[in-house]
């Protein structure tokens, strides 16, 4: 069992809906949470710890997290999305992006 993370900035519209994507599949667990402080579910370091898989939404997730969480960063894998902060929670757009560029890493 993979536990995959899924990072944007506010923890409310696409990691949310990634989480929710996913979380039925019986071969992960996964969360999701927040880079900046203000967050609906801040990232701590025992998230960045459990996670194998940690997706992130785009590039200044990914350098945030390695900055702010390096010592917790030891075993998983950073896979940067490219997905920018422009869907609502569950579009079907944002759905369908999210499939196509996480099923690949996933299986």
């Amino acid at each position: 069992m993979k536990n995959v993370l899924f990072v944007c900035s506010q923890n409310r519209l696409r990691s949310p809906t990634a989480e929710q994507v996913f979380c039925g599949r019986r071969d992960i667990e996964v969360a999701s949470a927040g880079t900046n402080h203000d967050a609906d579910n801040p990232l701590t370091h025992d998230l960045v710890s459990w996670a194998d898989i940690i997706f992130v939404m785009e590039k200044a997730h990914r350098a945030k997290l390695q900055k702010k969480f390096k010592a917790s960063l030891k075993k998983a894998r950073v896979i940067c999305l490219d997905i920018p902060d422009d869907y609502e929670f569950m579009d079907p757009v944002l759905v369908r992006l999210l499939e196509a560029r996480v099923s690949k890493y996933l299986g």
